[in-house]
């Protein structure tokens, strides 16, 4: 089969034909493949608008031998698209080099096309897509221009930090400009507060957990018909919810992909192709979406240390307490099963209250060990990540409420007291360390485990692509 070729100084700033064109650089070998790609990825696999065959189908393209991409900055990537004050305050907080994902999806992205941003933990996704955000907003106009939905108060509050930082008003000389309002509609809010401003002038941004954003659509407090762009973070968790159906409804109710721009964001989209293809089918994205997929080979960062300890059962806390003070961590994170509800309504403590009472009275590496789960009132799940982000060396204790998108960068161990369901959700709770996209610090990933369990951490393995080293403690 023949090879299209583009080179990596015109795969980079792609500027994508339309449909009726014919590409400069690229030769298909079959007349009804559109022009159009719709599939992105590192690898350099491309594939048509037509169903799943073609999509197995793919031609690859590749770059040129000998050649690289040039040294871009963000700023050179964003600078006819991004306002200024926005690059400035970007590069005020010390985003300056581009992360892969950056560097192949704002090109694509900024020409309008529908995008599923599909890279590693840790890898630039968030900026990636408040960039696309800023370049869209007209920020003197008082409607909802931009929607971001998480699964989680405690991702909105941290993707939340980040926009309005970025959206800061620019310095003297600038004042006159009106900087971007960003409301965070996030479970256990105060939506009166959020009616009032919702009534007064309606923010930019929103960002949003699903349950508080349909609570608002449903009593029309909220207006989406000047909406942009919308973003779902963490897709591929917010379609196995309990609330995919509002979810759903949003994306094909409450908006239209016509008079929209859509993003989907994850770091792991099983089944990849046959997503893609339904979000097509569904009406949840244009024809010509197109699925940017970094380092694929690769799922997670080459600098973590994947490790595990074989015990007995009821030997796991301190097994976990030998690790703790071996290791001497200087941040951490211990990830616990959910309490099931036959042991909640038995009136039973949780594997995590328990743990923490252990490691309180038997481990003096911290004098405070946090604790984070789903039955903690918000106040006090926000009380314990503030802690955490406050700097210094902390121990945090939690369910995997903390293994979806918590940007965490000084965290270097992460234990698994309780192995993870799924190899999904091993791939998440690892990715809340080696969070430096530059940094070539080792960080490691320990799983405690019975014997038993032994094949399921290799299944985890053989799906992940990762080995495993055994510790004798």
């Amino acid at each position: 089969m023949a090879t299209a070729t583009l080179s990596a100084t015109q795969l980079l700033p792609l500027s994508l034909p339309k449909t009726s064109q014919k590409p400069r650089h690229a030769h298909f070998p079959f007349q009804s493949l559109n022009p159009s790609p719709r599939l992105f990825s590192s690898n350099g696999f491309v594939s048509n608008c037509s169903p799943i065959q073609a999509l197995l189908n793919s031609t690859p393209i590749t770059t040129e031998a000998g050649s690289e991409p040039e040294p871009f900055t963000l700023r050179q990537i964003c600078q006819s698209h991004v306002p200024d004050h926005v690059l400035c305050r970007m590069e005020e907080l010390g985003f300056v080099v581009p992360t892969p994902v950056q560097r192949q999806a704002l090109p694509t992205l900024f020409s309008g096309r529908d995008c599923i941003l599909h890279a590693q933990t840790g890898s630039g996704k968030t900026l990636t897509y408040l960039l696309l955000v800023f370049s869209i907003v007209n920020a003197r106009r008082s409607a909802v221009q931009a929607l971001i939905v998480v699964p989680t108060r405690e991702l909105g509050m941290q993707v939340t930090k980040v926009a309005r930082m970025l959206a800061t008003k620019p310095k003297e000389g600038e004042l006159e400009q009106k900087s971007c309002t960003v409301m965070a509609l996030l479970d256990g809010g105060m939506l009166m507060r959020h009616k009032s401003w919702l009534k007064a002038e309606p923010p930019t941004m929103v960002v949003a957990t699903i349950g508080s954003l349909c609570q608002m659509l449903e009593k029309h407090m909220i207006k989406l018909e000047a909406m942009r762009v919308l973003v779902i973070d963490e897709v591929d968790f917010m379609f196995s919810s309990k609330q995919v159906s509002s979810l759903r409804k949003l994306l094909t109710s409450y908006s239209s992909i016509n008079t929209r721009q859509t993003v989907f964001a994850s770091a792991s989209i099983p089944q990849h192709k046959i997503f893609l293809d339904k979000c097509i089918q569904q009406k949840w994205t244009k024809n010509d979406t197109i699925h940017v997929h970094v380092n694929p080979v690769e799922p997670m960062p080459s600098c973590l240390h994947h490790r595990f300890v074989i015990c007995q059962k009821n030997r796991r806390h301190e097994t976990l307490l030998s690790l703790l003070q071996s290791d001497a961590p200087q941040s951490a994170i211990v990830f616990v099963g959910e309490q099931s509800e036959k042991s909640k309504k038995a009136g039973n403590a949780s594997s995590a209250t328990l743990l923490i009472n252990f490691l309180k009275a038997s481990y003096e590496g911290y004098s405070d060990i946090l604790l984070l789960e789903e039955d903690m009132n918000f106040n006090s799940r926000a009380a314990s990540l503030s802690e955490v982000r406050q700097g210094g060396s902390y121990l945090l204790v939690s369910t995997d409420i903390a293994a979806r998108g918590l940007d965490l960068p000084e965290t270097t161990h992460i234990y698994n007291y309780d192995l993870p369901r799924t190899a999904i959700d091993y791939l998440h709770r690892a990715g809340r360390t080696g969070r430096k996209p530059f940094s070539d610090k080792k960080c490691s990933v320990t799983s405690i485990i019975i014997s038993k369990e032994r094949f399921v951490l290799e299944k985890y393995e053989n799906e992940l692509m990762f080995n495993c080293e055994e510790l004798i403690v």
